[in-house]
C-alpha cells in the first residue's frame, strides 16, 4: 500500500498544506526522497500488534506533529494465491483478518482515545470537534472475490460493520467527526501489479466497467482528501465511495466459443 500512501502524502501536503504521519511496516524507500519534507513524519509499526499501534499514537505521530485530527486507514493484504474457501487454511484466514480488520480496528481505537485525551487538555476545538477517519476498502468488499473470501470478507467489514458503527460513535467525542470509507477496484500498486500482468484478470476486471480502465493511486488519494476535508465533505458520514471506474462485477460466466 506504500505508493497509495505517497500519493496521499503529495494530495494532503502538497496541495492540502497538511501535516502526514505516514505509518510503515518493513521498509520506508518508497518515501526516500520526501524524508526531509518538514510536513512529513515517518513512523514504523506492525498494526497487528496492540503495543505497536499504542506506541504509534502516544510517543510518536502526536509528539512530532501534535494532536492527530485526520486518520487514513489504509493498510492491507491481498495475498494472490487463488484458494477456494473449502481448501482454504485457517493460517491464511486469520493472516487476512488480522492485517485487515483487526488491525483497523487497533488504529481506529487509538485515534479515538486520543480525540477524547486531547480534548480534555484543551487543545484547539474545533479542529478535534471535525475529525475523520477515513477508511480504504475494496470493491471485493461489495460484491465479493471469488478464491479471495478472506480479502473480500475482511474488507465488506471494515466498509459497512466499522464504518457504519463508528460514525455514531465517534461524534461522543467529536461533536461533528465523521467515519467514510473509500472503496477502489483494482488500482495500480505494486500489490496488484502480479494480478494485472494476467490478460485473464484484466478482461475479467474490464469487462463490467464502463471507463475501460483501472484506477491510479493518485485517483484514490484526492477521493480520500475530499472525505477527510470538513469544509467539503462536513455533511458526509457513514458512506462508502467507490472509486471503480463504475464497475458492476466481474464477469463471472463468459460466452466461449461452441
Amino acid at each position: 500500500m506504500l505508493d497509495l500512501e505517497l500519493a496521499q502524502f503529495h494530495v494532503l501536503v502538497t496541495e492540502q498544506g497538511a501535516k502526514v504521519t505516514a505509518q510503515f511496516n518493513t521498509t520506508s524507500d518508497v518515501f526516500q526522497d520526501l524524508q526531509s519534507h518538514p510536513n512529513l513524519h515517518l513512523a514504523q509499526a506492525d498494526l497487528t500488534s496492540e503495543t505497536a499501534v499504542k506506541s504509534l499514537f502516544q510517543t510518536s505521530a502526536a509528539d512530532k506533529l501534535g494532536p492527530i485530527h485526520v486518520a487514513v486507514i489504509n493498510h492491507g493484504v491481498w495475498i494472490r494465491d487463488d484458494v477456494p474457501l473449502k481448501d482454504m487454511s485457517l493460517e491464511r484466514w486469520n493472516k487476512t483478518m488480522d492485517t485487515n480488520l483487526t488491525s483497523s480496528f487497533l488504529v481506529a481505537r487509538e485515534f479515538l482515545k486520543g480525540l477524547e485525551k486531547a480534548k480534555q487538555q484543551g487543545e484547539d476545538p474545533d479542529k478535534i470537534d471535525n475529525a475523520s477517519i477515513v477508511f480504504v476498502g475494496s470493491n471485493a468488499g461489495r460484491i465479493g472475490e471469488a478464491t479471495h473470501a478472506d480479502y473480500s470478507a475482511s474488507k465488506s467489514a471494515m466498509m459497512f460493520g466499522l464504518t457504519l458503527s463508528l460514525k455514531n460513535e465517534i461524534v461522543k467525542t467529536a461533536t461533528r467527526g465523521r467515519v467514510n470509507c473509500v472503496a477502489p477496484a483494482w488500482v495500480y500498486t505494486p500489490m496488484a501489479a502480479d494480478a494485472l500482468k494476467d490478460p485473464a484478470v484484466v478482461y475479467q476486471s474490464l469487462a463490467t466497467t464502463p471507463l475501460k480502465k483501472f484506477g491510479t493511486t493518485y485517483d484514490i488519494a484526492v477521493q480520500i482528501a475530499l472525505l477527510a476535508s470538513a469544509r467539503v465533505s462536513g455533511h458526509v458520514t457513514g458512506e462508502v465511495v467507490y472509486v471503480t471506474g463504475g464497475m458492476e462485477g466481474r464477469l463471472l460466466n463468459p460466452r466461449t466459443a461452441s
